[in-house]
């Protein structure tokens, strides 16, 4: 039995045309153009966290703020019931006044 050396399971030789590198190195250069403007981003974004102390005086003026519109709005809740039991007081009356004259009439 012979065997040859050049036949199968020998591994072909890669050649890479001109225009294969060409797009290899577009690829390569638009993913190190996206990763540049990522590291812009993360440090823009560090550059603009606040400190810890910023960031406590940002919670405080927000619970002051909120603080102020729950008063606000327990104000406008305490008024509208006090309308609302005025109206009811006012349409049991007028029911009062009509059923009275229903009756003189029968």
């Amino acid at each position: 039995m012979e065997t040859s050396s050049g036949g199968e399971g020998s591994t072909p030789s890669k050649h890479h045309s001109p225009a294969s590198v060409a797009e290899a190195l577009a690829r390569l250069n638009d993913a190190l153009d996206r990763l540049d403007g990522a590291v812009s981003a993360s440090r823009d974004n560090a550059a603009q966290q606040k400190s810890p102390d910023e960031e406590i005086q940002h919670m405080n003026d927000d619970r002051a703020k909120l603080a102020r519109e729950l008063d606000v709005a327990e104000a406008r809740a305490n008024r509208l019931t006090e309308t609302n039991s005025e109206v009811s007081r006012r349409l049991v009356g007028a029911m009062e006044m009509v059923r009275g004259v229903l009756d003189k009439q029968t």
